[in-house]
């Protein structure tokens, strides 16, 4: 058996396709298990950078099955222009599978997630406006209408038009704007299903056949740890589980099946949106990291949020989800800084404390307990071999790799798949 979970151990983006891109190439089947178009991988192949927001990243290769699990919740009209886009680029789709589980996103789910953001005014999440999370919220109030209803236009059309009927009462009634007309959407959406249908099929049957026939099968992490629903920085978080054990649910694979979750780490801290952030840099030296990492949101052009890397998260990521080895990434994005800082705890009401904490207030009041380290002041981006790197490097990485306790696998200098030194076997 040879399955490896990628997944993000911070607040995402933190290089996660560029590490599936890179195992990918070794793979025969690509998993996508959660999360839906408000997730963004840029994997540059050959210095041309592809942006990709719900297509695994196994499709840049050809041959590779490629598989959006029933955990995912999908957008039509954005996987089709997807599809269309990736084809137009000479790359093979065919290889694409949709599981008929998987939720659908339509349009009274967009606009419900933005209404609700501008209801919530100084408590907005920051959300991506991409109606991610009210579909999430049919699926758990059983409401939602799935890739398998889609197919069925009797099934389909039934569900939609009580769906419609609520959802226009909910908005005219508590937000004060118009709703849907019923026909308008079901002809748009039979369309859709009209062009995704050759795509769609069982996937956790097609995954179980691969595990057992000893394919090699990567799943892909959207999101991250700390915007995870149940153990990430609540509410400021996803509306899924990006943890390793999110895989599992979200792909119809058992968690025996699992056998290495790989942990990706960015060199320093980013986030997106609202929610306490110890390590953030409100000064010039987050101003630097911001403009030579190109911080900004792969799918919404946001300006991310910088600061020191925290091994304190790491290590929490590490326990949640039994992360074996640590991918790092943007390493040489550090390459200029005279000095860095690592947070290695945190320090509250005077005294050290070991848990990561579940309360925000006491999160936004935290200090944190810094080690400082002297920068390398010379590029990384051609280095590819481990021992290579310079010596001040190589000691803030093993000093990451100790407090949270988890071994060194990947260490990336740059964004193409050259630029990457395996430390450990993955698959």
């Amino acid at each position: 058996m040879s399955t490896v979970v990628v997944m993000g151990t911070q607040w995402g983006d933190e290089g996660k396709g560029k590490v599936v891109d890179y195992l990918a190439e070794q793979a025969d089947v690509v998993v996508r298990s959660q999360g839906g178009n408000n997730a963004g991988h840029t994997v540059v192949v050959n210095e041309m950078a592809h942006k990709l927001q719900l297509l695994p990243s196994g499709i840049l290769y050809k041959g590779k099955t490629c598989i959006l699990g029933n955990g995912v919740v999908i957008d039509p009209g954005a996987l089709i222009t997807e599809i269309k886009n990736m084809q137009a680029k000479g790359f093979d789709t065919s290889a694409l599978r949709i599981s008929n589980r998987a939720h659908v996103i339509l349009p009274y789910h967009q606009l419900l997630d933005e209404v609700e953001e501008q209801a919530r005014g100084a408590f907005k999440i920051g959300t991506t406006k991409r109606g991610i999370g009210p579909c999430y919220m049919d699926k758990m109030a059983r409401v939602g209408i799935r890739i398998v209803d889609l197919m069925d236009e009797e099934e389909f059309s039934a569900k939609l038009e009580r769906n419609i009927a609520a959802k226009n009462h909910l908005l005219k009634n508590v937000y004060g704007v118009e709703g849907f007309e019923y026909e308008a959407v079901r002809k748009e959406y039979l369309a859709y299903a009209d062009f995704l249908r050759p795509y769609v099929a069982d996937t956790s049957y097609i995954l179980s056949k691969a595990i057992k026939a000893d394919k090699k099968v990567l799943f892909e992490g959207a999101q991250a740890t700390m915007l995870d629903l149940d153990h990430g920085t609540y509410p400021y978080v996803t509306s899924s589980n990006p943890i390793a054990g999110g895989a599992s649910v979200g792909s119809g694979v058992g968690p025996s099946k699992l056998d290495k979750i790989i942990g990706v780490v960015k060199a320093y801290n980013t986030r997106v949106g609202e929610g306490p952030f110890p390590t953030e840099l409100n000064d010039e030296i987050g101003n630097q990291i911001r403009e030579t990492g190109h911080e900004y949101g792969t799918v919404t052009g946001r300006p991310r949020r910088c600061g020191w890397l925290d091994a304190c998260v790491v290590r929490y990521a590490g326990h949640l989800s039994g992360i074996d080895y640590m991918a790092i990434t943007r390493l040489d994005i550090l390459d200029e800084l005279e000095t860095l800082k690592l947070c290695v705890g945190y320090k509250y009401k005077g005294e050290i404390i070991g848990e990561y904490p579940a309360s925000l207030k006491v999160l936004a009041a935290v200090e944190p307990v810094y080690e400082e380290f002297a920068g390398w002041k010379t590029s990384t981006c051609a280095i590819r071999k481990y021992e290579d790197l310079p010596l001040n490097a190589r000691k803030y990485l093993e000093r990451l790799s100790e407090v949270a306790e988890i071994p060194l696998g990947i260490v990336s200098v740059g964004p193409n798949r050259d630029q990457t030194m395996i430390l450990k076997p993955l698959f």
